[in-house]
């Protein structure tokens, strides 16, 4: 009886509203698909737990209770939230999940958006961000917004933190190699059907989907925040979409930075900081971490990259 090859099979869904890719490497087309059913379920499992639009969601239902009470959370839901402030407290404060209550007004990123808003504004609008008003109860697993009008949501980390939970269930269900991408933040496990490490590309910021480099990686995640996709131009400015939560004015300087972790959750968590931090402390930072590298690319397309990463 010969055996039949393997393959890469895979599908194209949207959730979470990113439009995720999930390859698989089988030797059977319907086990394939039945696996790679079982990690759209789990993705949407977890959309409905983050989701800030469904009144059924934890997430709906703490921020609605801001500044209130406490609202009783299962554990996974507890341990995500508890994780970001971990993520928070490393970025000082340059991650936060708790940037729900910036106004979208402020930032809408249209085409009528002609001037900054001014400093004033942006940080009375960036009041409620802050981390540190994110109270937890471990024992009750309660979570507590501490002011009025807080928001939490997981634009930052939920993608990653899906993607890792897809190839969990797909690794469970003896899938042995694949890739859950979703919308750009990627995480790899095992090996392509003929043996070798997957090929990621790192995309560069100006010419969008150009590849300038690429690497072999398995086991690994990839993510990219960039402007190059969403920016606003300001008297020949550009301004990024990523807003720091300190002064609540977008980030300059940085194209796009794109960090490699084991963990597609961490990997998703720590792209938008390093944006934010700035070329030399965003980096300073990724030093001083185990497991995570970083390439940041600067307005005039200087690469940088974290002290273990090097580039032909």
């Amino acid at each position: 009886m010969h055996m039949e090859q393997k393959a890469v099979f895979k599908k194209g869904i949207l959730l979470m509203g990113n439009h995720f890719e999930i390859s698989v490497v089988a030797q059977n087309e319907a086990w394939a698909f039945e696996k790679i059913d079982l990690a759209v379920q789990e993705i949407k499992r977890i959309e409905n737990l983050l989701t800030t639009y469904n009144n059924q969601s934890e997430t709906y239902q703490i921020n609605q209770m801001a500044g209130i009470a406490p609202v009783k959370v299962c554990a996974e839901t507890f341990q995500l939230i508890q994780r970001s402030i971990r993520i928070s407290e490393i970025t000082q404060g340059a991650f936060d999940i708790s940037y729900g209550s910036v106004d979208k007004r402020l930032w809408n990123f249209d085409a009528n958006m002609k001037s900054l808003p001014n400093k004033e504004t942006a940080k009375k609008m960036v009041r409620l961000i802050n981390y540190r008003n994110i109270i937890l109860d471990a024992a009750q697993l309660t979570v507590f917004l501490k002011e009025v009008g807080m928001r939490i949501g997981f634009g930052g980390i939920g993608k990653g933190y899906a993607a890792e939970k897809a190839k969990q269930v797909l690794k469970a269900a003896g899938v042995t190699g694949g890739i859950v991408n979703a919308s750009g933040d990627l995480t790899s496990w095992g090996l392509q059907p003929d043996g070798t490490a997957w090929t990621i590309g790192i995309v560069n910021p100006n010419l969008g989907n150009k590849v300038f480099s690429t690497m072999q990686v398995t086991d690994m995640a990839v993510a990219t925040s960039g402007n190059y996709e969403k920016f606003v131009l300001i008297d020949g400015k550009k301004y990024s979409h990523t807003i720091n939560p300190r002064t609540g004015l977008p980030v300059t300087g940085i194209k796009s930075v794109t960090i490699i972790s084991p963990n597609a959750e961490i990997a998703d968590a720590m792209a938008t900081p390093v944006t934010i931090m700035g070329i030399e402390a965003g980096l300073a930072m990724i030093n001083q971490i185990n497991q995570i590298e970083a390439i940041v690319i600067d307005d005039n397309d200087t690469i940088y990259t974290s002290k273990n990463l090097h580039f032909n």
